[in-house]
């Protein structure tokens, strides 16, 4: 595999800048895994950037990412010119990491890159759909839907990752769980947010807000069931640091904190590393 160390570099430099759950576990991976799933992230957080647009109408996000879903399926290199035609009339509108697309697809190891755009392209695809439904989440069944979407397939992207980079095996109904899990967290961190500036709530009818932690709660046991079959140590320290932390934030907001220090994210991180 050809290495662009400058490529490799902006791509951990543009992670550090979009996730703070994520970048610190991946860079505890080894090289070949941390370019792998920061990538894999990367590709992910460029189509939810779309998703999530405040602003932009329906039909266009809805439009980008099932075009972006046909490109991404496309056996053989990824169009780089295909899409930038398609988000340029945009590019004012999204961030560095939706416009990079391309790279980050190109930092990946061709072994895994094909799965990579096969679980983005899935997800691009969902979100298309809850866009178009402006994300009215009436049932579980629909919470259960978006969430698998939106955060059940980066588990099911990461165990394919596990198993290609060295034969790890895990459940995929705990993958999904432990992905709907973290995401059950931040829909109850940003339930307020959500609601006043996109005036959506992925509360389902009749639920109440104790539900949502009912919710999280049998879903992150599903994250520590996950964990029980992987053997890798630098595999466990990457699943069980956003784990601890979304367990960690449940605690803080059942204690009326928004969310927690970044002291108490740095005392969580350490924790783990030291177990």
């Amino acid at each position: 595999m050809k290495h662009n160390v400058k490529l490799e570099k902006e791509a951990m430099r543009v992670l550090k800048e979009t996730s703070r759950t994520f970048y610190i576990p991946i860079t505890l991976l080894k090289k070949e895994l941390r370019l792998t799933v920061g990538s894999a992230y990367l590709c992910m957080r460029a189509i939810d950037e779309i998703e999530d647009h405040e602003t932009m109408e329906k039909d266009i996000k809805a439009n980008l990412l099932r075009k972006t879903k046909t490109l991404l399926l496309k056996e053989g290199s990824f169009d780089k010119e295909a899409y930038m035609d398609l988000v340029r009339p945009y590019e004012d509108a999204f961030p560095e990491v939706t416009l990079r697309l391309a790279e980050w697809i190109d930092v990946c190891p061709e072994g895994i890159v094909e799965q990579v755009k096969q679980s983005t392209a899935e997800m691009a695809g969902g979100m298309a759909d809850w866009v178009e439904k402006d994300f009215a989440v009436k049932t579980k069944e629909d919470l259960d839907d978006y969430t698998y979407y939106v955060a059940g397939l980066v588990g099911v992207m990461l165990s394919q990752i596990w198993e290609w980079y060295d034969g790890t095996e895990t459940d995929r109904d705990l993958a999904i769980g432990f992905g709907r899990g973290l995401q059950a967290v931040n829909i109850l961190r940003n339930q307020e947010e959500d609601m006043e500036e996109r005036g959506v709530s992925f509360m389902p009818e009749g639920w109440t807000r104790d539900d949502l932690f009912v919710y999280a709660r049998e879903n992150l046991a599903k994250g520590d069931e996950y964990l029980k079959s992987i053997k890798t140590r630098t595999i466990t320290l990457f699943c069980k640091i956003p784990l601890a932390l979304a367990k960690r934030t449940l605690k803080a907001m059942e204690e009326g904190k928004e969310k927690m220090s970044r002291v108490e994210v740095e005392e969580v991180v350490e924790q783990v590393k030291s177990e």
